[in-house]
């Protein structure tokens, strides 16, 4: 198997739930109810307890410890959809963005822990029983939410049209997309994105949220080969502030 092509893979599940651990933990203390406060903080702390997942595969295949690798690289490194950088924005992005992202991240679970590559397929299995209820939490508020006042379907509908590209993001092919396939470690993207379109569809089904027309929509690409957004590069600034005041502190 070829290692830079697992490390790919790997660089990408990690950074997509590091990136989005934190910016779900802004959050915290800020929650529009104290319900939804704990909730974000949870799914919070569980994301980043992924990224460190996938960052002790990528030490055993020779890179970095994972708080080196996770607190000092730069932007331009980074391997994350644009979609987990962008700001919270009020509560009905975030939302939005958690339904869009857990009903992908899910599929992508469920598959590498088919993978032939048994130690991310281990990994895998043992955490998409925590993404479940990631899951269930979104689907459950967007249908909520989507079936409630003009001005919730309103705000809703106008972060849903918003993210949307960005979502797509989410699904841009490997360098290594064919190999991965071929080899039995990883499904590809576009059968992740046939999945959860379909996921998608059958909850804001049941609710007055539409889908935009995938035609006509450009998706943001670029997030997982160091093309960002002016956002990420002051997340990270802010991600590594304690630990750049002393690197060799053991906590």
């Amino acid at each position: 198997m070829n290692e830079q092509a697992i490390k790919d893979l790997l660089y990408k599940l990690a950074d997509d739930e590091l990136i989005l651990g934190h910016r779900n933990s802004e959050w915290t203390g800020f929650g529009p109810i104290l319900e939804e406060d704990i909730a974000f903080s949870s799914m919070a702390q569980d994301k980043i307890g992924h990224s460190l997942a996938f960052y002790t595969l990528l030490q055993e295949l020779g890179e970095s410890d994972p708080d080196t690798v996770a607190f000092t690289r730069n932007a331009r490194q980074f391997h994350n959809s644009q979609l987990v950088e962008l700001p919270n924005g009020e509560y009905d992005f975030s939302l939005i963005r958690h339904f869009l992202y857990d009903n992908a991240e899910i599929i992508r679970f469920e598959m590498l822990s088919q993978s032939n590559y048994e130690p991310i397929a281990k990994v895998a299995t043992k955490l998409k029983g925590e993404v479940k209820y990631h899951v269930l939490h979104a689907n459950t508020w967007i249908r909520n939410l989507g079936s409630s006042t003009e001005e919730a379907i309103l705000r809703l509908q106008s972060s849903l049209n918003e993210a949307l590209p960005y979502a797509l993001g989410m699904f841009e092919v490997s360098t290594f997309e064919q190999e991965l396939i071929d080899t039995g470690i990883y499904g590809g993207e576009e059968a992740v994105k046939a999945e959860w379109l379909q996921r998608v569809q059958a909850v804001l089904g049941k609710t007055k949220l539409k889908l935009p027309e995938l035609n006509g929509i450009t998706p943001k690409l670029g997030g997982r080969y160091g093309e960002h957004t002016a956002h990420l590069q002051p997340l990270l600034d802010e991600m590594s502030e304690v630990f750049n005041i002393d690197p060799t502190a053991e906590w």
